[in-house]
């Protein structure tokens, strides 16, 4: 494992339509879109261009299913363009490539996500061969949103399990992305994940709902201390090394001996702030390159957080990353919001 280097950016890959509009509206209503801007995206394509844009000597490798049509070209297009190896890339003939409306509120920086899977839904374990990677890291998602990988897969809870015993009898490590959704089916999909995992960077939502645990307050806000709880009880379901969580004011990391690691996020002016989408990908694209590069655990949340803000600078989920040393020197600029873990 010492001799890979890199990471394998695996799962969903997609393309995005980030459509910006004033509010959100009522049903049987006409409304404008002011302005649409097409990408990729998914968890595959964002950490993958992420990490590029982070990094663009640092390798990255492709691995999912998209359809052989123009969506799937561009995705090819744009890993040919940002130097993504992307031979285990398949297109599937005669398939659609699956998308993603996603919907950016000018008024409140919220975004809803309306997707059409196409040939995710009929990824399957045996679609991922990890004999001709050189990456160190295995970085796979997303559980919730590939109807086949979803399901039990010959004695396997999921197809995610199978893929990820797979990868360590490779000898990758493995981090998982979560999908937010029902805390009742997260749970039930990532908790058996949690014993094949190296790493887990996820949301305060996604934490709490692994551990069964209520993260937010009534007001809509994380509560930190919950977090740094949840990520203890993650944590003990599974094998990772770490375990991070962040949330809009910054986030916690937890290790198996009990340290936690508290940071606030970049304190980015609103004017600065084009929207979210693609935010939580960016954080965990800075934490797993410090990670990957053996960063102690306060400049690894450090560059997640800048890596994270530098992303929202843009409406696409990528567009707004920028390298290390340019992230690191937003960071400087705006610092870091106060942030504790006392109850």
């Amino acid at each position: 494992m010492s001799e890979r280097r890199g990471v394998l950016s695996a799962g969903t890959w997609c393309v995005d339509f980030n459509k910006s509009i004033a509010r959100w509206p009522d049903e049987d209503t006409s409304n404008e879109v002011l302005a649409i801007d097409r990408d990729g995206g998914g968890s595959g394509f964002n950490m993958a261009l992420d990490l590029k844009r982070l990094d663009p000597d640092f390798p990255v490798e492709a691995m999912g299913l998209v359809g052989d049509d123009d969506l799937g070209r561009f995705l090819f297009g744009e890993c040919d363009a940002h130097g993504v190896a992307h031979a285990a890339l398949k297109a599937l003939p005669g398939g659609a490539t699956m998308s993603v409306d996603a919907f950016n509120v000018q008024m409140n920086g919220r975004r809803t996500h309306f997707y059409h899977q196409g040939v995710a839904a009929e990824m399957t374990p045996d679609c991922f061969d990890f004999s001709s990677t050189r990456a160190r890291i295995l970085h796979l998602g997303l559980p919730g949103a590939h109807k086949a990988m979803d399901r039990p897969w010959r004695g396997e809870a999921n197809g995610w399990v199978a893929v990820l015993r797979k990868a360590r009898g490779f000898g990758l490590g493995a981090n998982l992305e979560l999908m937010t959704t029902g805390a009742d089916r997260l749970a039930e999909l990532g908790r058996p994940c949690l014993p094949h995992l190296d790493w887990l960077i996820v949301n305060d939502y996604e934490i709490g709902a692994l551990a069964g645990r209520e993260t937010r307050r009534a007001d809509g806000s994380t509560d930190a201390a919950a977090v740094a709880r949840a990520i203890g009880e993650a944590l003990a379901l599974g094998s990772m090394q770490w375990a991070a969580a962040h949330f809009p004011e910054g986030a916690v990391a937890g290790a198996r001996d009990g340290s936690r690691v508290a940071l606030g996020s970049l304190a980015l002016p609103a004017s600065a702030i084009a929207g979210a989408n693609g935010a939580g990908d960016a954080f965990a694209a800075g934490m797993l390159y410090a990670l990957h590069e053996q960063w102690p655990m306060e400049k690894c949340l450090e560059l997640a957080h800048a890596c994270a803000g530098a992303s929202m600078r843009a409406v696409s989920t990528t567009a707004g990353v920028a390298t290390v040393g340019e992230c690191l020197a937003l960071a400087k600029k705006w610092g870091f919001r106060p942030l504790a873990l006392n109850p």
